[in-house]
């Protein structure tokens, strides 16, 4: 029997994977899993890139702006969801679309998540407490001196995460790079990773355009609504997290605009970072016809289910 396949588009923000996992959609008349975390949430649209009306009605699309940012939804969360929703298509389907940004949530399905040891309650309220009343510098500083591995692979504006390594860090004195084991989870089907790259360059353009344009569609005014919400978790995300500090008046408009594409830069850096390490994605220049890309990849699953 013919394995089924789960064709997954990664790379660094605004490089254009959107359009790419359409054209898969499309070419193989199936249907598309987000894999990122920021576009989950129904409050947040402008800011995460979600697709338009126009492209979402291409294909259906799943795990788009199907939260709200007062929702508790881990990875663990997703890898169990996601899992479980593609055996389900995959029933009438026998290729499936993976997309996003969010490598941590994208491994969790293709590899799945490392078994951590748990952490005592006094440890976690501890550093609940350090970031509450310090702020996220704090937490940033000592991930750096306890797990310079992880500080240099984790996306260092997400609260949550420098948490869960801090409390493996105190609970063990060990580093949570030492627990991130990197045995693979065996799926039952084919895996075939496809990556967009960009030189530097112009990916930075790119992303720098990209802000620009959502500042026209309504950055501003998304982000001002959800300034009472600033402490949740989902809301500290590169482009709303810098404008908050424009509405607090700690910088002028200028500035949090700088803030953002500097920070978006950063975070595609962290990304092309993380992704390099993985020697199963094949590789694809940003510019190349989407039609040229389905065929070597449809290839490629011919001779993996040869």
């Amino acid at each position: 029997m013919t394995k089924k396949n789960l064709i997954v588009i990664v790379g660094p923000t605004a490089v254009g994977k959107t359009s790419l996992s359409i054209a898969f959609a499309k070419a193989y008349q199936t249907e598309i899993i987000s894999c990122d975390s920021r576009q989950f949430f129904k409050e947040m649209t402008v800011g995460t890139a979600v697709p338009s009306k126009e492209e979402l009605a291409e294909a259906p699309h799943h795990f788009i702006q199907n939260l709200s940012i007062h929702d508790s939804y881990s990875v663990g969360d997703f890898e169990r969801d996601a899992v479980s929703l593609i055996e389900k298509l995959f029933l009438s389907h026998d290729t499936i679309i993976m997309v996003g940004g969010s490598a941590l949530y994208e491994k969790a399905v293709t590899h799945g998540l490392d078994p951590l040891p748990e952490v005592p309650e006094d440890i976690d309220n501890a550093i609940e407490a350090l970031y509450k009343e310090n702020g996220i510098e704090v937490l940033q500083m000592e991930l750096k001196e306890k797990d310079p591995v992880y500080y240099n692979q984790v996306d260092l504006q997400n609260p949550r995460r420098l948490m869960r390594a801090l409390g493996i860090c105190r609970a063990t004195g060990n580093t949570f790079t030492e627990y991130r084991s990197g045995d693979k989870q065996q799926r039952d089907f084919n895996i075939i990773k496809v990556g967009l790259e960009a030189p530097r360059e112009e990916l930075y353009a790119r992303i720098n355009k990209r802000v620009d344009v959502m500042l026209e569609q309504g950055l501003l005014n998304e982000a001002k609504a959800l300034l009472p919400y600033q402490h949740l978790t989902s809301l500290k995300t590169v482009g709303y997290q810098e404008l908050m500090g424009v509405f607090e008046n700690n910088y002028d408009l200028n500035e949090g605009i700088r803030l953002v594409k500097r920070n978006s830069r950063r975070f595609a850096k962290r990304q092309m970072t993380w992704y390099r390490k993985d020697t199963s994605v094949n590789w694809f220049h940003y510019k190349t016809r989407h039609t040229d890309i389905v065929q070597r990849v449809s290839e490629k699953l011919m001779e993996s289910n040869l």
